[in-house]
């Protein structure tokens, strides 16, 4: 099977450097997994996250002129993550729910506690990204 951009293949880690890893994929050809491709957060040392002849998941970002594969492992990881389409997982649409048994005042009880988590949810993610972005360092021109 030819290697194509956007496909999720798997390989393994052949080399690490400062600045990414080095994946042989199965058709023998090699590519390149950036630093910046590897995990969601910032990537200090790339031998923290990948060992050698370790066997990973990669999507294909692109392939230049002279046959170079640029690889990412944070996007093959994103593509398995993707929320599927349909109801919500934890509501169950087959069978009656219990709010037609609740007062209003439980139901808003319900609602207010189903909320504040969300929120919460919420507010712990953009804090993260917060974080991440605190790393960065702006120049001025």
């Amino acid at each position: 099977m030819p290697i194509e951009v956007g496909k999720i293949v798997k390989g393994r880690v052949s080399g690490i450097t400062s600045f990414g890893a080095f994946i042989k994929l199965k058709d023998g050809k090699v590519g390149l997994v950036h630093i910046s491709e590897i995990a969601d957060e910032y990537v200090k040392d790339v031998a923290s996250y990948l060992k050698e002849n370790q066997i990973v998941k990669v999507k294909v970002i692109s392939i230049d002129d002279k046959g170079k594969i640029s690889l990412s492992i944070k996007r093959a990881n994103e593509e398995s993550k993707k929320v599927k389409s349909g109801p919500p997982e934890e509501f169950d649409w087959g069978k009656p729910n219990n709010l037609d048994k609740m007062s209003f005042e439980e139901r808003l009880s319900k609602f207010l506690k189903d909320s504040d988590e969300k929120m919460l949810d919420l507010k712990k993610s953009i804090e993260s990204k917060r974080k991440k972005g605190s790393n960065r360092k702006y120049v001025n021109y």
